[in-house]
């Protein structure tokens, strides 16, 4: 390929993905529902197959009672949040008013220690750190609403998850036509490997909520936390969005410490638990039980939480690391994008090493050797 040929297959290229991110920025009403119900359509597959294989039950049947099934869970989980977040929002002015007592306590504590005197900016009429603390209390309690409600905003996901189940060979029959040059074992195997990695951060991610959801749980109530359980497993729900989850999950049990007990220490000590067990959960509770089947580097899921929360904003942030995961596999076996593949996957000991390591290495086996 001559350096022109080259030149115009990069802009050519450029201008590709310019157009791709283009259209899922403004088709994102409609690609948002579709991934979130092919990822749910994973997650309850494993009951549909369950009923036809074992109670022998016709596919729309089986469809229709893993739909229910998925339907009923869903809304248990989300009135059982949404009744809490109701409770706390209702006392959100009294937490107010008790946080702006312990606010106007600080300055005046600061004011003392350095002798500024006189000059209290902080205590002026105009400011009122109540309704500062109330108004953001208020906007936590909207955001948390939001995230945690859009699943029921989309209801085109029931839909689409029937039509996944109940299509599902109706599809894949379309794949084998769609790509006619590649046999229908090499489909099936991608089709299969796409699906074991979906189930594994799916059974995965479920098994460390609940781990996580319980350590926060005992955390909050040895510190005396009121409804330890409830934000303890709220916290850990919301590591459907990593890293960023746990601290939007560590605020409201803070803010309570703060309102309801007589020392601050009290918050500290929840920032500090829920950090000691995100740190658990990072190095040691995900790893062993999602294993390496989600092989993606620490560097490329940050970098995918970044772009695709720019791109669809929290729905982004949840769905960029089955996407990624997703994206390994394809790339992985489409000739020409297997370095894409490999970048995004996790390094091997010898790329984390020096030169002088790695040649030490390499001569102790051939001393070894003779």
């Amino acid at each position: 390929m001559s350096t022109k040929e080259h030149i115009n297959h990069s802009a050519l290229s450029l201008l590709s993905l310019i157009a791709v991110v283009f259209i899922l920025y403004v088709l994102k009403p409609f690609i948002v529902p579709i991934l979130f119900a092919i990822i749910l359509s994973v997650m309850i597959f494993p009951i549909q197959r369950f009923i036809e294989k074992k109670w022998r039950c016709h596919r729309l049947f089986a469809t229709l009672v893993s739909m229910l099934t998925l339907f009923f869970l869903t809304a248990l989980l989300f009135f059982l949040i949404s009744s809490r977040l109701i409770y706390f929002m209702d006392n959100s002015e009294l937490y107010s008013q008790k946080l702006g007592e312990l606010f106007h306590k600080s300055v005046n504590r600061l004011e003392h220690t350095f002798n500024i005197g006189n000059n209290r900016f902080f205590s002026q009429s105009e400011f009122k750190a109540e309704n500062i603390i109330k108004d953001n209390l208020d906007k936590i309690g909207v955001i948390l609403t939001e995230s945690s409600s859009f699943l029921g905003d989309l209801v085109l996901i029931p839909i689409y998850i029937f039509f996944f189940l109940y299509y599902r060979s109706f599809f894949r029959t379309f794949l084998y036509k769609v790509f006619r040059s590649k046999s229908k074992s090499f489909i099936n195997s991608i089709l299969k490997k796409i699906y074991a990695i979906q189930q594994n951060y799916l059974l995965g991610l479920i098994k460390v909520i609940i781990i996580v959801g319980c350590l926060n749980s005992l955390g909050l109530l040895l510190l005396g936390i009121g409804n330890p359980f409830f934000f303890g497993f709220l916290a850990a729900l919301l590591l459907l969005i990593p890293y960023i989850g746990v601290i939007i999950g560590s605020l409201l049990p803070a803010i309570l410490a703060l309102a309801t007990k007589d020392s601050a220490w009290y918050a500290v000590g929840v920032i500090a638990v829920f950090g000691f067990i995100q740190f658990l959960e990072g190095n040691f509770i995900t790893p062993k039980i999602t294993g390496s089947k989600v092989s993606v580097n620490a560097f490329v899921v940050i970098t995918s939480l970044v772009l695709f929360s720019m791109l669809w904003g929290i729905t982004g942030m949840v769905l960029a690391l089955p996407i990624t995961a997703t994206l390994k596999i394809l790339f992985d076996n489409t000739p020409g994008y297997e370095a894409y593949g490999f970048l995004i996957g996790e390094p091997i000991d010898k790329h984390l090493q020096s030169k002088a390591r790695i040649r030490l290495k390499k001569w102790k086996r051939i001393r070894k050797a003779k």
